[in-house]
């Protein structure tokens, strides 16, 4: 298990009412049955809205989630690579929020 995946782990597994599951097969976690974020690339993803989905967006190396590789992005879905793992915390925790309605 690489860094990256222990970390997505650990974080996920601290959120209160999450669950892990799958999404679109990879490793994801998931409150009321619907997901904030994934493991992709050994990178996490997660879904965000206003302006802490601009925050993530402006990370170097981040990307729209394009999980089928053919152009067709999920808008609130933003992928953080490791080398910006400090701000997976925050993120998680936000996005945990966002689908909650927290």
């Amino acid at each position: 298990m690489t860094d990256a995946q222990k970390l997505f782990c650990e974080l996920g597994e601290n959120i209160e009412g999450s669950s892990a599951a799958k999404l679109f097969g990879k490793p994801c976690y998931k409150i009321n049955n619907k997901a904030y974020c994934c493991f992709f690339q050994n990178e996490m993803v997660f879904k965000l809205t206003g302006d802490t989905l601009q925050k993530a967006k402006s990370l170097e190396g981040s990307q729209l989630f394009d999980p089928s590789g053919k152009n067709r992005a999920m808008k609130e879905w933003v992928q953080v690579p490791f080398e910006d793992s400090e701000f997976w915390g925050y993120f998680v925790k936000e996005a945990a929020k966002y689908v909650s309605g927290k």
